[in-house]
């Protein structure tokens, strides 16, 4: 079994920005700790709704950048038990993706120390535009689907290669306010679904299917999810989205 004592705790050198977190802690918090300190590197990350361990596993970013820019190490545990440091340069990190195999329990950042004003301004600065452009105080996990690669050019969204915005196509899909029970395509940004009180995995996962298929039958163009489905428990549910 792993001890999870060490999950939350958080070590923070703001002389030379070595910052040293277990996997549980809460990225949104960890980046208001480091910006009030003066650490520069992980404001460009504000509003991601994740733990420290998940955000390193699928690279977590946005607009402003990923959080794979500001990881020295990851600290693993393998199936078999025995805990692994595993440094930046040999973990393959892509667009949302790490490969990183085993369970991460602790995550060391390399931040650059600076202006704790100037830092927290663009902090505020990221969080503005989040607020703007994304449904920030509605219940989601934040974008449901990966921006995908254009298998082949298509009038109006892309040339062949281009990474596009999943929310754009599910807009221009015409998805915009579709439900499934208390599940539903946010009005302001249509890669977030929102949950309505009495809202359900369930409801979830059916409209996350039903979406996928309307861009795939518009555009011809498969979303994968950026979020994990985690099934157990909920069999009898799910049924019917599978």
């Amino acid at each position: 079994m792993i001890d999870t004592a060490g999950l939350d705790e958080v070590e923070i050198d703001d002389r030379t920005g070595l910052v040293r977190v277990g996997a549980g802690v809460n990225l949104p918090k960890l980046i208001t700790r480091c910006a009030r300190v003066g650490l520069r590197g992980l404001e460009v990350l504000a509003g991601i709704p994740a733990s420290v361990g998940g955000a390193a596993v699928m690279n977590a970013g946005g607009r402003f950048g990923a959080i794979a820019d500001t990881i020295h190490a990851v600290e693993i545990v393998r199936e078999d038990g025995a805990v692994e440091r595993v440094e930046r340069g040999a973990i393959a990190y892509g667009y949302r993706a790490s490969g990183l195999a085993g369970v991460v329990v602790g995550v060391e950042f390399g931040l650059e120390p600076g202006d704790p004003v100037a830092i927290r301004d663009r902090l505020k600065s990221c969080m503005a535009y989040k607020k703007n452009s994304q449904p920030m105080a509605a219940d989601s996990a934040g974008c449901c689907f990966k921006n995908p690669l254009l298998a082949e050019p298509i009038d109006g969204i892309g040339e062949e290669g281009a990474r596009v915005s999943a929310g754009m196509l599910i807009d221009r899909a015409g998805c915009k306010g579709l439900r499934s029970g208390g599940a539903v395509v946010s009005g302001e940004h249509a890669n977030f679904l929102v949950t309505e009180r009495g809202a359900c995995a369930g409801d979830v996962i059916r409209l996350m299917d039903e979406v996928a298929a309307r861009v795939r039958d518009t555009f011809g163009v498969e979303l994968e999810r950026e979020v994990v489905v985690w099934r157990r428990g909920c069999k009898e549910q799910l049924e019917g989205s599978r």
